[in-house]
Formats: structure tokens, C-alpha cells, sequence
């Protein structure tokens, strides 16, 4: 993973408003030592490349590299913490993205009173995401590969694109407006693939696996606009990372089954496979036992699930419910809703810090940081495409994926593409 940063700074020509602006919120002395200290003649431009982590790059972007604050080693705890909110939130949100269900669109059961006939158990083809109760049916497996995609453009209600996440914001005691703010734009986005499987031990119990492949991208840039001065880049940075993803196993075994009903237990591991430092997984082990209830009248199929995770970044109360229609034999309608509630998890705020004044005229400074803070939080989202069976036990089915609430990372829109075949006899 290759990542460029860019960073400009100022000497002393280029100190703004000059020694008698800089004198009502630095003393004198520690503006010449940090100005002399500057690596860069006026108007120089710095260009690195270097190899770093996804989580590098955030820390870079987020710290303060001007002469706002006087804070330092505050503004490198508060960026380290705000850096890890928002991987914490990138990763959260690649491991609790749904994947396909482990119920395969064609599932079959042995009807005893045909004299051990094998036949279809369900005409619908399933949800996408939430679980259904019928499981693949004996020595019977399916496979699929599903494609995602996802761009970042908010995080906890606040636009990571517009150039308005403020980063830091400096004011005189006896001023409203900031004399010196900082704003970020971020860029994120995720490409995954997963490849999925499934196998029927029994009648009655389901083993699955799923192993996604993740490229995440990232660039952003830190503007800061002092007073009335042109607007000055302090840093811009650009990061990839690909490879392999949280892997998740999977077993369902059920319970009850009746003609147009079901009720199956079941759950989920996922493995901590996925780079933590580069934001491909949460770099922490979970496992969600699950309950689900299905019902199928007609044209009509509901599936509802319920589960709760133990581990990973965040314990979560998650449930689901998916309602599919049968168009014609070959296509049908799904549309779903999922919801959860994170524990705890990382949260962005605004931090105040007055710093006393150190020069003659007394006017103390209030500097406003972009922190986190650790809350519980709500997730929900609904889901609508369609399923096609162009022919045997093939299937292709399109999807999307709507968030109807703010916290953590969002995506507006997030498309799926699947093809799942079904096999075994």
C-alpha cells in the first residue's frame, strides 16, 4: 500500500498578519523558536512518498501542523483519538455489513410420505441479508460471489466531502468569530468481493463460510483559513489498501418446520483476518448467536431474524426482516430492513480548550477541536432488488442498500451484485 503526502508550511515572510497579530495569542519567543524551526523556505512545497497504514494517513490528516493551538502533544491525542473514531467506524461498518444469507435460493427437503422424494422445500428464493429457517437440505451446497461497493460521504451527520469538517477553530476571548480555523475533506470508499459458501450436512443443519476481499481508498485534504488571507493546504494525503477481509463462519440448525413455517437457531463468527492498520477488519473476534422465524403463504415469504454480538469492536443488538414476492417462477421482488444498536462505540465531538494569554494585552484564546467520545449508538437500514433464475440452479440477483440514520460512517447508496449456483443431488 502506497501512500503520498503533500504537506506546505510558512516562515516568517509569509507570517500572515505579521508580528502584532501573532503576539495577541503567542508570546513572542515561541513563535520565532516553532518558525525557525520550519523545515521549508516561504512558499516551499514539500512532496514525500513513503509506505504507510490506512490509520497513518488519518493521524497525519488530523493533526494539527499550523501555529493555531500552542497544544501540541493535545492536538496530537486529540487527532490519534479522532483518527481511531473514524477507522473505528470504517471498520465497524466493512464487519456488520450484511452478507448474503447462508440459506441458499434453492433449498430442498425429503418429502417421507413420497417414499424419500427429494423436491423443492420453498418456492421463494430468500432474502439477501436476513436469514430464513430452511436450510440447503442434505449433501446439497451452493456458491456465490457477490461484488459491493461503497462511498463514505458522512460520518455521525457531518459531510466528510463538503470541505466543512472543522478540525480545529481558533478564537480571541473578546471575538465571535474564529481568527484561525482548520477544515478537512475526506474521500472514502470500498470495493469488496466475496466469495461464499454453503453445505448441507443434514436435512436439518447448515454450515456456510464467507471470505470478502476489501480495497479501501483514501484522500483528504487540511485547509486552514487565517483571518483574511488566502486559504493555505497544510496537507494532503492519499492511501490504498487491498486484501482480505473479516472472514465469517456460519452454522444453522433448525428447529421446527412445517409446511409455510420454520423457526431455526443458529451463528455467526467472524474472524479478525482483515488488517486493522489498514482499515480492512476490525482486528477483534466476534460471535452473534442468532434465532429466526419464516413463513411463506402463497406468492408471499417472511423471514425475520435476531441475534446479538459478543466481541469485536462493540457488542450489538441487531435484527432483521425481509419480505419477498414471487413474480413468476424465475423472478422475485425482496425487500428487507435491518436494524442494530452498538454498545459502545466511538462518536465525533467538538472539544474546547482555553489557553491563558501569554502576551501583554491579556486576551485568552479558545480552541475547538474535532475529538470523540465513547456512546451507544443505533443503525438501521432497509434493502430492495430482485432475484432472477436465468436457468437450472443458477441465480443472479441486484440490490440496494439504503441508511436511514447518521451515526458512524455512511454511505448514501451501497449496490450489490450476486450470482449464486446451487448443486448436490
Amino acid at each position: 500500500m502506497i501512500l503520498g503526502i503533500r504537506s506546505w508550511q510558512l516562515d516568517g515572510a509569509a507570517s500572515r498578519d505579521g508580528a502584532a497579530l501573532f503576539s495577541r495569542v503567542r508570546t513572542t519567543l515561541v513563535c520565532a523558536t516553532l518558525l525557525a524551526l520550519a523545515p521549508a523556505p516561504a512558499s516551499a512545497q514539500q512532496t514525500q512518498t513513503t509506505t504507510q497504514t490506512l490509520s497513518d494517513t488519518l493521524t497525519f490528516l488530523l493533526t494539527n501542523h499550523s501555529l493555531p493551538t500552542d497544544e501540541f502533544v493535545l492536538d496530537a491525542q486529540v487527532a490519534a483519538a479522532t483518527a481511531d473514531t473514524i477507522g473505528h467506524s470504517l471498520a465497524t461498518g466493512l464487519s456488520t455489513l450484511p452478507i448474503g444469507s447462508s440459506a441458499s435460493g434453492f433449498t430442498y427437503r425429503v418429502d417421507r410420505d413420497l417414499g424419500g422424494v427429494v423436491q423443492r422445500a420453498s418456492d421463494s428464493f430468500g432474502p439477501f441479508f436476513t436469514e430464513r429457517s430452511l436450510t440447503v437440505g442434505r449433501r446439497r451446497g451452493s456458491l456465490g460471489l457477490s461484488l459491493q461497493h461503497a462511498s463514505f460521504d458522512s460520518i455521525d451527520g457531518r459531510s466528510l466531502t463538503a470541505g466543512t469538517l472543522v478540525a480545529t477553530a481558533s478564537t480571541l476571548e473578546d471575538d465571535t468569530v474564529p481568527f484561525d480555523v482548520q477544515t478537512l475533506t475526506l474521500r472514502i470508499k470500498t470495493d469488496s468481493m466475496t466469495l461464499s459458501g454453503n453445505y448441507g450436512i443434514s436435512d436439518r443443519v447448515d454450515i456456510g463460510a464467507a471470505l470478502p476481499f476489501v480495497r479501501v481508498s483514501l484522500s483528504g485534504e487540511r485547509v486552514d483559513s487565517y483571518r483574511d488571507f488566502p486559504k493555505l493546504i497544510q496537507a494532503s494525503v492519499t492511501g490504498t489498501a487491498s486484501g482480505i477481509g473479516d472472514m465469517a463462519l456460519r452454522v444453522k440448525y433448525n428447529v421446527f418446520r412445517a409446511p409455510g413455517n420454520g423457526v431455526a437457531i443458529g451463528a455467526e463468527a467472524r474472524l479478525p483476518t482483515g488488517s486493522e492498520e489498514n482499515l480492512l477488519g476490525s482486528g477483534e473476534a466476534s460471535l452473534k448467536p442468532r434465532v429466526v422465524w419464516s413463513v411463506e403463504r402463497n406468492r408471499i415469504a417472511v423471514d425475520t431474524d435476531f441475534g446479538y454480538s459478543f466481541g469485536g469492536l462493540s457488542g450489538e443488538l441487531s435484527y432483521a426482516a425481509a419480505l419477498t414476492v414471487i413474480g413468476t417462477p424465475r423472478l422475485m421482488l425482496v425487500g428487507e430492513f435491518a436494524g442494530g444498536r452498538f454498545s459502545e462505540i466511538g462518536r465525533l465531538t467538538q472539544t474546547t480548550t482555553v489557553i491563558p494569554s501569554r502576551s501583554p494585552n491579556g486576551l485568552d484564546t479558545s480552541t475547538v477541536r474535532l475529538s470523540a467520545t465513547e456512546e451507544a449508538r443505533s443503525r438501521f437500514m432497509t434493502v430492495i432488488g430482485a432475484k432472477w433464475n436465468p436457468g437450472t440452479t443458477w441465480l443472479v440477483s441486484g440490490n440496494v442498500l439504503r441508511r436511514l440514520t447518521t451515526d458512524g460512517l455512511t454511505a448514501r447508496w451501497v449496490p450489490t451484485v450476486a450470482v449464486e449456483y446451487s448443486f448436490g443431488r
